[in-house]
């Protein structure tokens, strides 16, 4: 009952994909604006760091990356600040800037992504999330690809979030199926914390795997494609469109958790 459940998810998450991309080329037969000149403007989504400046904040957002390849992925990046500060500093992975992929406030804490709007993921705030920033700055400073990039199938932007997920379970990231990437574990150890830190996950190289625990819900990785069922928040985890179903959307923390690993 389980392969044939999640063979039709396959199905299904196939031709969605197709139809996805068939829109993509239709939408990209008309003129498109330069990567220099696309709108990379605030969305308006990240809290005034001064009018909240009594209170420490984490957010973790994804949009679709540049170019043809949003049509299949996502880009995603932190952002916190301490109680007191009344700025955003900024992680995420950037490819063109290798050997030095990672960077700090390389953009708008809430900015669009070349374009593309992003989505908010996680949403911490207040008591607990200065410990949790700690462990934050420390998953940033252990992350092992700091001088590596691959788009596909990974260390890529969503492998540095995913480990940063896996040592700070607190921040409960439950990073979408078309995070390509997130799975990319090397050889030598295929098994381990799944990237919200709430389950098991076991991958080969981010290209076959499966994923199971109280964020992801059930997902199945084919080659860089995800495949599953959150129960969490009832939906179908699919490729290329990742969610299918009730919006997975983070409330506002007051209270962040400071055990188990954040």
């Amino acid at each position: 009952m389980l392969v044939r459940a999640l063979a039709r998810l396959v199905v299904v998450g196939l031709w969605g994909g197709l139809v996805f991309c068939a829109q993509g080329v239709q939408a990209q037969q008309t003129p498109s604006r330069n990567w220099a000149t696309v709108p990379r403007h605030s969305s308006g989504q990240a809290p005034d760091p001064r009018q909240h400046m009594d209170q420490a904040i984490v957010q973790v957002y994804a949009a679709p990356t540049y170019g043809w390849r949003g049509n299949f992925a996502v880009h995603p990046w932190i952002i916190y600040k301490r109680e007191g500060q009344t700025a955003y500093t900024r992680y995420d992975v950037v490819g063109w800037r290798a050997p030095r992929v990672v960077q700090r406030n390389y953009a708008i804490p809430d900015g669009l992504w070349y374009g593309s709007l992003p989505e908010l993921l996680v949403d911490h705030r207040g008591a607990g999330v200065e410990t949790m920033i700690d462990r934050i700055e420390a998953a940033v400073a252990s992350y092992p690809y700091a001088d590596q990039y691959r788009s596909y199938p990974g260390p890529n932007s969503n492998t540095f979030l995913a480990h940063i997920g896996r040592e700070v379970r607190a921040l409960q990231l439950d990073l979408p199926s078309n995070a390509i990437g997130k799975d990319y574990r090397p050889l030598s150890n295929p098994v381990g914390v799944s990237p919200s830190g709430s389950g098991v996950h076991v991958s080969l190289l981010g290209l076959l795997g499966v994923s199971v625990g109280l964020q992801e819900g059930l997902e199945l990785n084919v080659l860089g494609l995800n495949f599953g069922i959150d129960l969490n928040a009832p939906a179908l985890r699919l490729p290329f469109v990742g969610r299918v179903g009730m919006r997975d959307t983070p409330a506002p923390n007051e209270s962040a958790r400071t055990d188990a690993g954040g």
